[in-house]
């Protein structure tokens, strides 16, 4: 039987990049998360009879939403909903499922690599067929919905054991509990040489920050591929993660770091976040970061079975350093720059036109599934050091000294007011018709907008996705406001130098001239009372 239970709008449920995050107590609140389940359902057409993706990272009130979703799908009319067991599905993992299932979409539980907890963090995101983020059409009209929104429906039921694998009914709708990392290891297994690795006999450091992609590191490195048991730290998936931040970076992963700068460190180190779709990548002695990791995987994607024939075009977030576009130079396709969203990637992997993307955030993926991929990313690296017998620094250097070196930064500063945030960057976009010609110490900017993307597949134009500030010689800065937080505002500053010479120097010091530069210019310190960011990558 459908219940009906009447509702009023929230005023603060648009969806970002990444659907809709807050923290867990607003998510709490009587019909806040029904209310946005049901504008999603309100929003999709061919609901009757089709199948619904439904899993999470395993964060603080994901086993309690999913029971909601589920009998809100019965209600919506769905046939069937599949669900990882015990709630659990890495959002690759979730888009892969939906698209071998034929799935309609599905509703990925998570928010991302921001911490868990009670009084932490939580988010929802649909995605599509594809098995990617909804597009902008979709979350507007998700948005719009839940302005008017009067009702929300499920059909009475008890909570289901998400544990149990099988089928069970709720209501008129099937739903299949299934192993989360089957398939998702069985993918893995046609892209990437096994054998190989497994033959190279490597050692390996993998730290899963106590989130999702625990079982499926340890199903994968240590069952399949033979890596010693306690390779993979901190594997069991926790609903506060343990009380850590799941974020791959190199300030909270800093054991890790320690792991691999030691004489004794193993081959190759590696981590992942809240959901599995960021990756870290460190060698012995060698962090290498996202945007050469990027281009690193690109040059020598080819030597793993499912690149053999090549790259289709390589595509890279705005922020993202040029590195990979050399990459694409010297192979002779394409190079496509978008703005920051997985989504934008997911047309140009759909139209054929690339086949490995990547974020300066940690995201790296390929045309495999519709999401950024950190499981995929590491087993990439590691098919490659298989492959040439050579470690992660020696790829590193042999790379920058083909293609030279982009030294990169990335300075985060969080939780700053909105107000203030959204000044700075008034002020910033103010200055844009003037920037041009003036001097910052040795450094003279030869231009400076506001980022705009024509998506080449539907050309569909997005702006305002950033201000870059280009400085003769081919150095640059870029400001943006994320979009993937939960309360105030992060100025996110990427600094990006570029030598075709010096490839060996300390980045902080190639990147000084250009951070001074970077206050001059926005007047960070003045308007974020900052006079150092919280976090630099």
């Amino acid at each position: 039987m459908i219940r009906e239970h009447p509702t009023t709008p929230f005023t603060d449920q648009k969806p970002g990049t990444s659907g809709l995050r807050k923290k867990v107590r607003v998510f709490q609140q009587p019909n806040y998360a029904e209310n946005f389940v049901q504008s999603v359902f309100d929003a999709i057409d061919g609901k009757d009879g089709a199948t619904l993706v439904i899993g999470g990272d395993g964060r603080f009130l994901n086993r309690e939403v999913i029971q909601v979703a589920i009998r809100m799908a019965a209600a919506a009319g769905f046939g069937r909903v599949i669900v990882g067991q015990g709630g659990i599905l890495s959002t690759p993992a979730a888009s892969n499922l939906i698209r071998i299932r034929g799935a309609l979409g599905g509703l990925v539980l998570s928010a991302s690599h921001n911490p868990g907890g009670p009084d932490e963090d939580f988010g929802i995101k649909y995605n599509i067929a594809n098995g990617g983020p909804a597009p902008e059409k979709v979350t507007e009209a998700i948005h719009a919905r839940t302005t008017t929104i009067t009702v929300w429906r499920d059909v009475e039921a008890d909570d289901i054991d998400l544990d149990r694998l099988g089928e069970v009914q709720v209501g008129d709708m099937v739903v299949e509990i299934v192993d989360p990392v089957a398939d998702y290891a069985v993918l893995m297994e046609k892209l990437f040489d096994f054998d190989a690795i497994r033959a190279a006999k490597l050692t390996m450091a993998f730290d899963a920050m106590s989130a999702v992609t625990g079982p499926y590191a340890t199903e994968i490195l240590e069952n399949r591929l033979g890596f010693a048991r306690g390779t993979v730290r901190n594997g069991t998936p926790l609903p506060d993660f343990g009380g850590h931040h799941p974020d791959p970076n190199l300030v909270h992963a800093h054991e890790l770091y320690e792991t691999m700068m030691a004489p004794d460190a193993p081959d190759f180190g590696a981590a992942s976040d809240g959901d599995g779709d960021r990756n870290l990548i460190i060698g012995r002695g060698r962090f290498v970061t996202p945007s050469d990791s990027l281009a690193m995987l690109a040059a020598n994607a080819h030597l793993a079975p499912g690149y053999a024939q090549g790259l289709k075009g390589i595509a890279r977030s705005m922020p993202t350093s040029a590195a990979a576009d050399r990459v694409a130079a010297k192979l002779g396709i394409p190079a496509y720059e978008t703005p920051t969203g997985w989504k934008f990637f997911g047309n140009l992997l759909d139209a054929g036109m690339a086949t490995i993307c990547g974020e300066e955030s940690a995201g790296t993926g390929s045309d495999h599934v519709r999401e950024k991929d950190g499981l995929w990313a590491v087993l990439l690296w590691l098919n490659i050091l298989a492959a040439t017998g050579k470690s992660v620094d020696q790829i590193a250097r042999d790379h920058w000294a083909t293609y030279g070196r982009n030294y990169y930064a990335r300075h985060d500063y969080e939780g700053v007011e909105s107000d203030r945030a959204d000044a700075l960057m008034a002020e910033l976009r103010g200055r844009l018709a003037t920037l041009p010609g003036e001097r910052f110490g040795d450094l003279t900017v030869e231009a400076a907008d506001d980022f705009a993307y024509e998506d080449p597949t539907d050309g569909s134009v997005s702006r305002n996705q950033g201000v870059r500030v280009l400085f003769a010689g081919g150095s640059r800065v870029v400001f943006r406001l994320s979009g993937t937080g939960t309360s105030g505002a992060t100025l996110r500053v990427y600094l990006e130098r570029f030598d075709a010479e010096r490839i060996d120097e300390d980045t902080t010091e190639m990147l000084a001239d250009i951070a001074a530069a970077a206050d001059a210019i926005a007047g960070i310190v003045r308007h974020t009372g900052r006079d150092q960011p919280d976090v630099v990558t």
